[in-house]
């Protein structure tokens, strides 16, 4: 991997290579609105801690079990108010993911097969390692808690970019875009692990009975049919018949944004799932996840023992997987691609460059609460102790990701200014080649 000179007979595969210039800006808009979500996360998930630990937590366990609508019971909506939270606002999470989902597969970075086998190859060793990890953990503690095995294979995109941004101001644009298409593919194998693992009871009828409407919002969207009027009833329609059969009532929001079209206008007017991504992603990263964050990160620490909590082996577990499966499994598989391939890094990333945004990725928050909270119910001890792990973990993974990036931000910082100081690139600064001869 040290001699980047290429062979003349045959061409070189670049890994994270430029993103052409319209995906460019769309990029950046993403990560703009992503950033601001990650910021209001944070803000959610340190008040449910502050509410949770203050004089008032008995009010915080109220809220979060107060059930709106009572009268629901028939129809299995007789959810609390973190439920709803869980299963009703994160549909719109999932609603969003659904469409970031198809426009990478049809028109982004996974349309080519040679382009998407790097994020794929990635995603994959960056949840079966933390997979392989929690459980190697757990079994040598005794076995018990091995259902949250798929707790650690989530990575929070809206975290992650938000430190990315907040460190990264100089880092190539390749590196963004491989983080956030990592993102984008570990949701979709997240989604698959919460449909096939975490199903307690399944109901067949309603799910086929959810197929329906799920039609109907394909037909009409389509056409290019946006009545909110017909398109909202359907869309909640779906979710409900989902969440009566059991499974988790977000697929409902993946499978909706799976019927949306991408393709662009004949006039080159932006695709219809980009458009509803543009309309649905601030409720979604500004209010819908964050709200999430504050019913499901109140965890009380008053009158624990931290010392038996944080040895407790579901905990290690977790907090391993994020940090070390996270970054060995991201970084290992990418190296290993490499090897085997031949293909090298783009011109302008290095593998510090990589190895931090590896561990960026163990930041693990929204997905990982919520399997936790399905593994092993919602306010429960274990669930408790999931918390603390997973906002250790993140907070842990996020750290030592801003020490590396801070130091390679800094390196691209100095090039930059290099650059700009010797615009005509003779190597000669042009400060010198401006300042009067004074003789």
């Amino acid at each position: 991997m040290t001699d980047r000179t290429p062979p003349t007979d045959r061409p070189v595969r670049r890994l994270f290579s430029r993103t052409l210039s319209p995906e460019a800006r769309f990029l950046a808009a993403v990560l703009r609105t992503e950033s601001v979500g990650g910021m209001l996360l944070l803000l959610g998930a340190v008040a449910a801690l502050l509410f949770a630990n203050s004089p008032w937590r008995r009010s915080y366990t109220a809220l979060g079990d107060w059930v709106p609508w009572p009268g629901g019971a028939s129809l299995h909506l007789d959810l609390d108010l973190a439920t709803w939270a869980a299963d009703g606002l994160l549909a719109i999470f999932f609603f969003v993911v659904g469409l970031e989902l198809k426009r990478e597969f049809i028109a982004g970075e996974l349309r080519d097969p040679r382009r998407a086998a790097l994020p794929v190859v990635a995603a994959l060793g960056g949840m079966l390692l933390p997979a392989l990890v929690f459980t190697t953990v757990v079994l040598a503690g005794g076995g018990a808690g091995l259902r949250g095995w798929a707790i650690p294979t989530a990575t929070d995109i809206a975290f992650a970019l938000a430190v990315l941004a907040l460190v990264g101001s100089h880092l190539p644009q390749g590196l963004r875009a491989f983080l956030l298409t990592l993102a984008v593919v570990d949701d979709l194998f997240a989604i698959i692990v919460i449909a096939v693992f975490y199903t307690a009871e399944f109901h067949p009828v309603p799910l086929l009975a959810a197929l329906l409407p799920i039609a109907a919002f394909a037909a009409l969207v389509q056409r290019r049919r946006t009545w909110w009027w017909a398109l909202l009833p359907l869309a909640a329609t779906a979710w409900a018949l989902v969440h009566a059969s059991g499974v988790h009532a977000t697929v409902a929001g993946v499978l909706l944004g799976f019927t949306v079209p991408v393709r662009t206008g004949r006039d080159g007017a932006p695709g219809l799932a980009e458009r509803l991504e543009h309309r649905w992603r601030p409720l979604s990263a500004g209010f819908a996840v964050p709200v999430f964050a504050f019913f499901a990160a109140g965890v009380s620490l008053r009158d624990t023992d931290l010392g038996a909590v944080l040895t407790d082996p579901i905990v290690v577990g977790v907090v391993a997987g994020l940090v070390l499966g996270k970054a060995v499994g991201i970084f290992g598989s990418t190296y290993l691609l490499a090897r085997f391939t031949r293909a090298e890094l783009d011109e302008d990333i290095r593998w510090p460059d990589l190895l931090g945004v590896s561990l960026l990725a163990g930041i693990g928050f929204t997905v990982s609460l919520l399997i936790g909270e399905l593994a092993f119910g919602a306010g429960s001890a274990v669930d408790d102790r999931v918390k603390v792990a997973v906002l250790t973990a993140s907070l842990v993974a996020a750290a030592l990701a801003t020490a590396v990036l801070r130091r390679r931000n800094a390196a691209y910082r100095r090039i930059a200014e290099r650059d700009a100081v010797d615009a005509d690139g003779d190597g000669v600064p042009d400060v010198y080649q401006r300042r009067p001869d004074r003789g």
